[in-house]
């Protein structure tokens, strides 16, 4: 299973923004993790992070026929893009939304995500461990992907 997985703006600075919110782990060190519990999962992934709204929804639709599921942190994206829920919905792909934080627990603005309109799921609150959380879901709710996982853990 081939996993495209992106991050949205901000998630760069990881380890220096708003350390009390998303802790001091870098944006390498989140890199590093996804890959390391794909390696463990089974899966192959390819990580993304971009600032720019429009490069995130190229590299949504050029996932169709390449990937097999998306998992995405919009980030700040989450509360305000059309153009990445109507990229999502073209594709068609199993998708997963992820934050680090829970946004439900922080400012009102950020309770509504437009991205989710589009995923099957949305994990927040867990850190890192949200990203192996939504690997796990896509593998657990594709056809025999409860094998895949069965086999991997």
């Amino acid at each position: 299973m081939n996993i495209l997985v992106l991050n949205g703006p901000n998630l760069n600075m990881l380890g220096l923004r708003e350390p009390g919110i998303y802790g001091s782990e870098t944006y390498d060190d989140l890199v590093a993790f996804v890959q390391q519990s794909a390696q463990e999962l089974g899966l192959q992934v390819n990580v993304r992070q971009s600032n720019h709204e429009g490069e995130l929804v190229t590299w949504i639709q050029q996932a169709h026929g390449t990937a097999d599921a998306i998992v995405i942190n919009p980030a700040a994206y989450t509360h305000t893009s059309v153009a990445i829920l109507d990229a999502l919905l073209a594709v068609n792909l199993p998708a997963v939304e992820v934050h680090l934080s829970d946004v439900q627990t922080r400012e009102p603005f950020r309770h509504v995500s437009y991205c989710a309109m589009a995923c099957q799921q949305v994990i927040a609150g867990q850190g890192f461990v949200g990203y192996r959380t939504a690997m796990e879901y896509l593998c657990k709710n594709r056809p025999c992907g409860e094998q895949l996982l069965r086999g991997n853990i």
